[in-house]
């Protein structure tokens, strides 16, 4: 096998193994309710997590994923792995 052949079975693999493990919506919302809990047990005692995360519009680009609410990227996703991003974070 050539290489060449090599690197397109690698990158054909690498994509189908990135479409198959996408997170799903309900991934996203369940890691948004945990990080928010976490942050801030008060406001997961409150449920504001679950408020939040039913709130959220789920976007799949196939092989990854992400959620937002109000136009705001709240979390991303790739691989089965999903990121909240924290906006209150100073740079």
């Amino acid at each position: 096998m050539t290489p060449a052949v090599k690197a397109a079975a690698l990158t054909g693999a690498i994509v189908l193994a990135a479409v198959a493990l996408n997170p799903s919506a309900e991934r996203h919302r369940s890691q948004i309710k945990e990080s928010i809990a976490e942050r801030s047990p008060l406001a997961g005692l409150l449920g504001v997590g679950a408020l939040a995360a039913f709130a959220s519009n789920y976007h799949s680009l196939g092989v990854a994923s992400y959620t937002s609410i109000r136009d705001k990227t709240v979390s991303f996703g790739f691989l089965g792995m999903v990121f909240v991003i924290d906006s209150h974070k100073d740079p």
